[in-house]
């Protein structure tokens, strides 16, 4: 086997994934077609407390018989190549794993490019997923109802219920943008983390973490920020597929905008 083991692992680590390479070897023969290291180890950002989460890709035949054993060391993580290869839709049941797959090395692969292939394809949104994230499920419209809502208990002196409508328009921001930028958002534990190793245009780390964290603070003003940023981000999408769906979204708001401005 040909393991490409990532620089920064301690040789604990490196020796328990050659320990399961080799066992999963024994057991599977050509039936193995790679491994995904993901998780904390797997994007360099391991603690003494973080396990290693090892996806075992493997054919259809071997995956049938194999389900996940998890201890405190290594969480193994059997799946078939078919399965990786298909991504899940918004909104789905397995929409949630596809971020275990973004940013994370193969130590291992059998099948000529597809792993790192299929691993690119679960990050990532096409234009087609990109529209129905943003418009289809909702995520700008259902962003603008809380900070909307937010605004509103803001007005009254209702800084309980502002926090709370602040804090739960936060999912569907991150959607949004993350979207709008091709990708899936990533877990709130990596957030942080995400904004720094890889940037998204238009939301540095040091203006939407922020922003998130004014936000949940209760701040009106983080929420028009936030607009004016995600009005500018929706401009340029309209114009990048020429139509103008986001804009046509943003408008049906009327008078409502008015709060976003004042």
């Amino acid at each position: 086997m040909d393991l490409q083991l990532p620089d920064h692992l301690t040789d604990d680590h490196r020796q328990l994934i050659v320990d399961l390479a080799e066992r999963n070897l024994a057991e599977h023969g050509d039936g193995l077609l790679g491994l995904v290291l993901s998780g904390s180890a797997g994007r360099a950002a391991a603690t003494e407390h973080s396990d290693l989460d090892v996806y075992v890709v493997l054919s259809d035949d071997a995956a049938k018989h194999r389900s996940a054993t998890r201890s405190t060391t290594v969480d193994e993580l059997p799946l078939s190549l078919t399965e990786l290869e298909r991504a899940p839709a918004f909104g789905s049941g397995g929409w949630w794993f596809r971020w275990s797959f973004a940013w994370v090395p193969t130590l291992l692969d059998r099948t000529g490019g597809r792993i790192p292939a299929a691993l690119h394809r679960q990050a990532t949104l096409t234009p087609e997923e990109v529209e129905a994230v943003v418009i289809e499920h909702s995520r700008l419209d259902g962003w603008l109802n809380y900070a909307y809502r937010a605004l509103k208990s803001d007005r009254d002196g209702n800084r309980l219920e502002c926090r709370l409508d602040g804090a739960e328009s936060m999912p569907w921001l991150l959607d949004l943008i993350f979207a709008l930028a091709g990708r899936v958002r990533p877990y709130h534990k990596y957030l942080p983390w995400e904004l720094r190793e890889h940037p998204l245009p238009d939301w540095p780390a040091d203006v939407l973490l922020p922003l998130l964290q004014r936000t949940l603070d209760g701040d009106p003003t983080a929420l028009r920020d936030t607009f004016a940023r995600v009005e500018t981000g929706c401009a340029a999408y309209d114009a990048a597929r020429g139509h103008d769906r986001t804009k046509e979204i943003i408008d049906d708001w009327g008078e409502g905008l008015l709060l976003f401005q004042s």
